[in-house]
């Protein structure tokens, strides 16, 4: 038997053949006619694989399979398609190296996170699962002899676009839920990291789900657009950039269709003079790192307030310990690459004009030195933080997506929230501090979805929803958790009498 593991545990394992992308339609893996794009390992800079422009023919040939195939899909009961969850999430804990490695050889992650990711897409999976018995209807005697009760059931044929940075864990915020409540989802995912994608089906074939209910049609815009669409896309949720999902939700809803379109994010973190510098150094820094900062739960602000000597040495030495803790992060084993050079180009000027615009570097992850098992090929930034920000400027207003904190100096926690307050983004915010009224304080006037005390990457676990607010989501509900249940189903309301009764009333 081949030995697939490596001299280092911690190595990312970068294909050495060319992984062909196929579209996946009616159980089956088909070939395309149309034009095909390349993918690069951002450890590397070199082509692991090719995935096709899925045509509008080929979607239709795709959302027909899927159309059939939710009719008998949507008619078993919840138990049955629990069933089949069940068994996939034993899959992915079966295979979770395996996927891991290809999550971090096509987005940059390092293999811890990429597990990680996995992980939170079996959390969704199990609360999926979970949903046989706590999604049980209601019934209710509204009237002597009159009864009224709701089921759940289906939209039919579903769709989900996903973004480069989360592989695995996005798609199955949405995958396990629309299939546990009957839908046939069609996943485009991102054209920069399509190869986790035949993993995921491959695991869903294997635990039985039957054919045309799942499938992927690969591909870019001319993609998205044809299942905005397609007439038989009932709902299609996106997770990316702002002005994209801006985009996605005024086509998806002139087409009368359920759209829920999650996009950027500014987030803020409230560094108070009392917080605990462990958790503080080592929260801070994992959350701006985490990913290479290429996530939309990143830390990106870190408002410092201080407003006397005392507390302005007590925020210094805070921020030593976050910019000690960064420090520490070594490339290629805590912290992985950026996604592609356009990215890296474009972190690497923002960073400039910060420093242009007054901000002063006080880590500098520029030019680092690469990680030398992946060549000289690949796209690095080490952990960036810039101090003395201007509120207003493009480091504390612009989502940069990339490991740079910016720091701006605040007088009060109201100067700190009503920077926050400005920004047009509303995902997560965070306050690190010892005093639960001060906790208290931002957890109400914080303008974000999502909120954490003492903790960098505030994300919901199951069945708490995951959603942001203002130019963070498009639409209504949450993607994830006991909020997202109504976006992807429609409730039908039941009334039943069997009998006249003597104090007859409208009701009666």
């Amino acid at each position: 038997m081949k030995n697939n593991t490596t001299a280092n545990p911690n190595q990312v394992e970068i294909p050495k053949e060319v992984i062909v992308c196929e579209n996946y339609c009616a159980g089956e893996w088909t070939s395309s006619k149309s034009s095909t794009f390349e993918i690069r390992s951002p450890y590397t800079g070199s082509v692991i694989g090719n995935a096709p422009e899925t045509s509008v023919q080929e979607l239709d040939r795709i959302v027909a399979a899927a159309t059939k195939a939710q009719r008998e899909w949507g008619a078993a009961s919840m138990k049955e398609r629990a069933q089949v969850l069940f068994r996939f999430r034993d899959i992915l804990l079966r295979d979770i190296k395996k996927i891991a490695q290809r999550i971090s050889s096509e987005c940059g992650k390092t293999l811890s996170e990429a597990e990680a990711e996995v992980f939170k897409g079996i959390e969704v999976t199990e609360f999926a699962v979970s949903l046989q018995n706590l999604d049980v209807g209601g019934r209710l005697e509204v009237s002597r002899g009159v009864f009224c009760e709701y089921r759940r059931e289906p939209l039919g044929v579903v769709a989900g676009v996903t973004p480069f940075n989360f592989p695995a864990m996005v798609p199955m915020w949405m995958i396990p839920i629309a299939l546990a409540l009957g839908d046939a989802f069609v996943w485009k995912p991102s054209d920069k990291t399509p190869l986790t994608s035949k993993l995921l089906a491959d695991a869903l074939a294997e635990a039985g789900l039957p054919k045309g209910v799942f499938s992927i049609a690969h591909g870019g815009r001319t993609t998205v657009e044809a299942i905005l669409d397609h007439p038989d896309v009932k709902a299609i949720g996106f997770v990316g950039s702002t002005d994209v999902a801006r985009a996605i939700y005024r086509r998806g809803t002139q087409n009368l269709k359920r759209v829920l379109a999650l996009g950027g994010a500014k987030n803020h973190i409230f560094l108070m003079p009392d917080a605990d510098p462990m958790l503080t150094g080592k929260g801070v820094a994992d959350s701006f790192t985490g990913c290479a900062g290429q996530r939309c739960m990143a830390a990106s602000v870190l408002c410092a307030i201080a407003s006397t000597d005392g507390e302005r040495a007590a925020i210094d030495k805070l921020v030593g310990a976050i910019v000690e803790s960064a420090r520490s992060i070594t490339l290629g084993d805590r912290m992985g690459a950026i996604i592609s050079s356009d990215s890296l180009k474009r972190l690497e000027a923002a960073i400039a004009k910060a420093e242009a615009d007054g901000a002063r570097v006080i880590l500098d992850g520029r030019k680092p030195k690469a990680p030398s098992a992946y060549g000289s090929g690949g796209h690095w930034l080490g952990p960036t933080i810039l101090d003395n920000v201007k509120p207003g400027s493009e480091a504390a207003v612009e989502e940069l997506f990339g490991p740079v904190l910016s720091i701006v100096r605040c007088a009060t926690l109201s100067e700190a929230l009503a920077i926050q307050a400005k920004s047009k983004y509303g995902n997560a915010v965070s306050v690190f501090t010892q005093n639960g009224g001060v906790a208290d304080e931002v957890s109400r006037q914080g303008r974000a979805g999502m909120v954490g005390v003492n903790i960098g990457v505030p994300v919901p676990r199951e069945p708490f929803s995951f959603g942001g607010v203002l130019d963070s989501k498009y639409g209504h509900g949450d993607i994830t958790g006991v909020h997202s249940l109504d976006f992807w189903s429609n409730i039908k309301k039941i009334t039943t009498k069997w009998a006249v009764q003597k104090d007859w009333s409208w009701m009666g």
